[in-house]
């Protein structure tokens, strides 16, 4: 998006540029120009393509209304035919085609390079920040988002589209990185595993029944992102006592795998395993029932509410990018409708725009208290890796 070098330049006007053959029609959205100029479609093309550049003085203007403007500087951008590299996490998905909508409105390539896991995404992304593998990076969560931003390897961009939002997305310093998607983490049991003499369990205290025993697997926080969020919903919850919980739960046989997929398709009923309860998704019921062989009318599946813990993706401009333009332009279009639209059947998330509609089986999404279990990123930042060896003392020691 391109600026105005602002210096004496103030304007109450519409107008148009004329440079050439090329007509670009200029909309001010501002009454001084010290902002932003707003990119609106090339006049010469009735496809209404978006004008790929900085506009650059001098040129011919005319203008139509009141004006009073002094001269100015536009920077001469061109991006048509660029590409520009998004750095993710390996969750990371999208309907085939999505980002030829981006390309189509911006001559940019998007280049996808997954880089692991959170905590991989962030390390590589720390340890390259002098020469960043790319552009924009997305899904650091709020688990690490303060990891991210002490590490100084973003620049500060506030999105047009941030208006749009929902609530209950800030957090300390939120000029650094973007909302783009939300969720939650919970415990899932499966319906069918009990019944009138064994109700499932209504929080996280029913856990510690005996007759709860070893019936539940989790995932190890040191090397999981869900077993890490559901740490910290016990700390969250429990209090000083989330030592004594994870004492208890030990003794009463919770099995700790390293990783989700291990624990959900490997030990848990849904994949053939023997336990009625695992650290999954708010999402996970729905997708079981999108994706039960052979199809089934109700989730097989139901979440434990308490025990949930929201988690927030974000996506930030790395500091050293040599596209800040077109990285603007890409956080801009992570958050248009089409592609938070996308998110919910492919990454099971949830959008974070006000105005993106839910595919009709997220229709029921469970509606979970905002501030439920929440924990600030500062204080996760502080007390994360005292947090997680003394849960590995207590569980797995």
């Amino acid at each position: 998006m391109g600026k105005f070098n602002t210096n004496n330049f103030k304007c109450d006007t519409i107008g148009l540029v004329i440079r050439g053959a090329r007509t670009i029609r200029v909309e001010r959205t501002e009454s001084n120009f010290g902002g932003q100029l707003t990119r609106i479609p090339d006049l010469d093309n009735a496809s209404g393509g978006i004008v790929k550049r900085y506009l650059k003085f001098p040129a011919v203007i005319i203008f139509f209304g009141v004006f009073a403007c002094g001269s100015s500087e536009i920077s001469d951008k061109e991006i048509n035919g660029s590409s520009i590299t998004l750095l993710t996490h390996d969750s990371f998905a999208v309907s085939d085609g999505l980002f030829d909508i981006f390309t189509a409105e911006t001559g940019i390539t998007v280049e996808q390079l997954s880089l692991g896991d959170t905590g991989q995404l962030i390390s590589s992304s720390i340890l390259t920040k002098e020469n960043p593998l790319g552009d924009v990076v997305f899904g650091i969560d709020n688990t690490f988002l303060s990891r991210a931003l002490n590490a100084d390897i973003f620049d500060p961009y506030t999105s047009s589209r941030n208006s749009k939002l929902i609530d209950g997305l800030s957090y300390e310093n939120s000029d650094y990185l973007t909302p783009i998607d939300y969720g939650h983490v919970c415990l899932n049991y499966w319906k069918s595993a009990f019944g009138d003499s064994l109700p499932p369990p209504s929080n996280m205290k029913d856990l510690l029944e005996p007759s709860y025993a070893s019936s539940l697997v989790v995932q190890n926080p040191e090397t999981s992102s869900p077993g890490l969020a559901f740490l910290l919903a016990t700390i969250s919850y429990f209090g000083s006592d989330w030592v004594n919980f994870w004492k208890v739960l030990n003794q009463n046989g919770v099995t700790v795998t390293s990783d989700w997929e291990s624990s959900y398709y490997g030990d848990f009923i849904a994949g053939g395993g023997e336990k009625a309860i695992v650290v999954s998704y708010a999402s996970s019921p729905i997708a079981e029932l999108i994706y039960s062989d052979p199809p089934v009318e109700v989730s097989p599946t139901e979440i434990i509410e308490d025990s949930c813990f929201k988690q927030i993706e974000y996506a930030g401009i790395l500091k050293n990018t040599k596209k800040r333009y077109e990285a603007e332009l890409l956080i801009d279009f992570l958050l248009s409708q089409e592609f938070q639209e996308d998110i919910p059947l492919n990454m099971f998330m949830m959008p974070v725009s006000s105005e993106a509609s839910l595919p009709n089986q997220f229709e029921n999404y469970p509606v979970i208290a905002t501030d439920l279990n929440a924990i600030s990123p500062s204080e996760i930042e502080t007390n994360r890796n005292n947090w997680t060896e003394i849960w590995t003392e207590t569980v797995l020691r």
